[in-house]
């Protein structure tokens, strides 16, 4: 399977809504069935000098999967990027969201600097907690009933990667 890893573009908005309101994909995230491509298109449109979005497209240019990493803005917080990634039903377990990982993740040690890196994942959703464990990710929290997902709320872990930077002051123990 022949795909490519880019940034995103506005041209990108159907095929990212597209999967947005997949049977399959949006359970998985805080997307609706009504995700309209307007949605996309306005979210696109809204990215700032924060936001590193990538999506991987198939070679006839059918967006497969999708990656985003913010930065958080508080100068405090400038260490700190959260993230989220969505594939397609058809192209799950195939490596894609593991390449979309390395390329969101490279981004941020390699380019950003960033010492911590978190999610939050739905806690049934054994195969993306493998994939963010897999990349050093741990869990550290559980996040009860969260959100709502097909009529019941449903319970997400806080997961966070880190990089101890230089000057990071460890808390003495008592």
């Amino acid at each position: 399977m022949d795909y490519t890893i880019r940034p995103v573009e506005p041209g990108d908005a159907p095929g990212i809504a597209a999967l947005r309101r997949m049977p399959g994909v949006f359970e998985n995230t805080l997307g609706l069935p009504s995700c309209r491509t307007a949605d996309s298109a306005a979210f696109l449109a809204s990215l700032g000098p924060n936001d590193h979005n990538f999506v991987a497209a198939a070679e006839d240019g059918t967006i497969i999967a999708a990656a985003g990493l913010q930065v958080c803005s508080n100068p405090r917080m400038r260490h700190v990027g959260s993230i989220g990634l969505f594939v397609h039903t058809d192209y799950q377990n195939q490596g894609v969201g593991t390449a979309l990982m390395k390329a969101i993740l490279d981004l941020a040690d390699n380019w950003l600097m960033l010492v911590r890196v978190e999610l939050e994942v739905f806690a049934d959703n054994e195969r993306a907690i493998r994939l963010y464990e897999k990349f050093g990710f741990e869990k550290e929290g559980l996040l009860r009933m969260t959100t709502v997902r097909c009529g019941q709320y449903a319970d997400e872990y806080k997961m966070a990667r880190l990089r101890p930077a230089v000057g990071y002051a460890v808390k003495p123990s008592v």
